[in-house]
């Protein structure tokens, strides 16, 4: 029998299983839909998807350097006792070294990955594990100097909060400095040219509204913003924050000071956006005893 893209979306949208698996289930059992349904289940991919509804706001960043080019990766479970599986953690690794190839998250999902992708590699963890688990993001950065830091590494070069910092000039000791900075502070943007001008708009409206409710008249309100709108980006941007290794001096200004120039950052930390349905530890417990 044929094994048409219609009958393989249909199994995926049944199963929940991965497109790869589908296909290979249908090829497996001529095309037989509730033979492929029986065969995923076997194989641990039909759990795997039943558990893709669950919400992983757990995990771990990974950070990588070669050479100029840095990756962070955050890989999502349910629970943080994942996030301390050595099993989990080997494959965090693996995925951080395969992002190095790759330019986006639809391509590092698609890497191979010891025979596998990446995709299914998660699939066959979850099976075997049993938590969901998901790739969500990755970042790349490149630059004449690339550091890497783990805020309270669970092990090496992964932990809850990850950063890469860029620079031009400069050594290690310094870019270590800064990204310790950049995981404390959480920069929106490393300066004011890369903020989103929704943002600083939004931010700029507050702030008048805010001064209008003093009864003070527009030109004095309009001076006010300004004041105000300086500080809050100030406050925001990498290059103009108040150096936590210094205070008397700006990053960038810190920087400068070193011979060296901040070109870029990234900063990943677990969870970041995920609304997380709160459980108490003996509730975290009991899902983990029930896979």
């Amino acid at each position: 029998m044929a094994i048409t893209a219609a009958l393989v979306k249909e199994l995926r949208d049944s199963t929940g299983a991965g497109m790869m698996d589908a296909k290979k289930a249908l090829t497996e059992t001529d095309g037989d839909m509730e033979a492929a349904v029986d065969w995923l289940r076997t194989k641990g991919l039909a759990k795997a998807a039943k558990k893709s509804g669950r919400t992983a706001a757990e995990g771990l960043v990974a950070v990588m350097v070669e050479g100029t080019k840095g990756v962070a990766v955050e890989v999502n479970s349910e629970t943080d006792f994942v996030g301390k599986n050595a099993e989990f953690q080997e494959m965090v690794a693996g995925i951080a070294t395969a992002a190095l190839g790759v330019s986006d998250i639809d391509a590092l999902k698609a890497a191979d990955m010891g025979g596998k992708s990446v995709e299914s590699t998660i699939t066959d963890k979850i099976a075997t594990i049993g938590e969901n688990m998901s790739v969500r993001r990755m970042a790349a950065l490149e630059g004449d100097v690339v550091v890497s830091y783990v805020h309270n590494a669970a092990a090496t070069g992964m932990g809850k909060i990850g950063v890469l910092v860029a620079l031009k000039g400069g050594d290690d000791a310094l870019g270590k400095q800064i990204a310790m900075h950049i995981a404390a502070v959480n920069p929106a943007a490393l300066s004011e040219a890369d903020m989103d001008a929704d943002v600083i708009e939004k931010e700029k409206q507050v702030q008048m509204d805010i001064a209008r409710e003093s009864g003070k008249p527009e030109q004095v309100i309009e001076k006010m913003i300004v004041g105000r709108m300086k500080k809050f980006v100030a406050e925001a941007t990498l290059l103009n924050q108040a150096f936590v290794v210094n205070p008397d001096l700006t990053v960038g200004a810190a920087a400068a000071e070193a011979g060296a120039e901040i070109t870029g950052f990234v900063r990943l930390e677990v969870g970041e956006g995920i609304e997380k349905k709160e459980e108490d530890f003996a509730a975290e417990v009991a899902k983990v005893a029930q896979g």
